[in-house]
């Protein structure tokens, strides 16, 4: 195996692991993936324990992805082709832990972090759209789908104003945020439903 490939490889330990089950085991002393939604992310670590511990899920999730991108960048003189490739695996090492069975988080926190040091305007925006759509409803996952279904968008437009940018940064975002919304099918069943828990409330 050459070299670069290894960054993909590097990209994907990183991305699967499991801050918020290891947060919740080390304060808690109990498995995040039964209670709650089941979900390792920060949303449900903040439900079920804590503030504190949720944040650090939320830092430790985006950071990953940060780093892993940002490896990528370092070791092949910012070649885009190999950042976004860090980028996709990072995504789908969270999402797809293979130390979880292949179960893991739904990867909104590691994709803002990849898309940093790519497309930080992107991210801002995306950030933008979850904090309205929680202001208004209260939901963070729905913030979360639509943050996703407009990244593809804010990528296109903010990668390098007034020219598309290439064709892996496009289609490697329209990856990430199917994967990212195809992991959300279960909240919007229970949105629809009436069911879905809304920020500042528990199960």
């Amino acid at each position: 195996m050459s070299a670069p490939w290894w960054i993909a490889v590097a990209a994907y330990v990183l991305g699967s692991i499991p801050f918020g089950l290891l947060i919740v085991k080390a304060t808690r002393g109990k498995d995040i993936r039964a209670v709650g939604s089941g979900n390792i992310g920060a949303a449900n670590v903040t439900r079920n324990a804590g503030l504190a511990a949720g944040a650090l899920t939320l830092l430790l999730d985006t950071g990953k992805g940060y780093l892993a991108v940002w490896l990528a960048a370092h070791s092949t003189d910012s070649n885009g082709r190999w950042m976004m490739a860090a980028a996709v695996a990072a995504v789908i090492g969270h999402i797809f832990p293979v130390w979880l069975g292949f179960k893991g988080g739904k990867g909104v926190a590691t994709t803002f972090g990849v898309f940093l040091p790519i497309v930080p305007y992107a991210v801002l925006g995306g950030v933008a759209f979850w904090i309205l759509v929680v202001l208004f409803w209260r939901y963070s996952s729905l913030g979360s789908m639509v943050a996703m279904a407009a990244l593809p968008v804010l990528v296109y437009l903010f990668y390098a104003p007034h020219h598309a940018p290439p064709d892996y940064v496009l289609w490697g975002t329209i990856l990430v945020s199917v994967l990212v919304l195809w992991k959300h099918r279960g909240n919007m069943r229970r949105i629809l439903a009436g069911e879905e828990s809304r920020l500042g409330s528990r199960r």
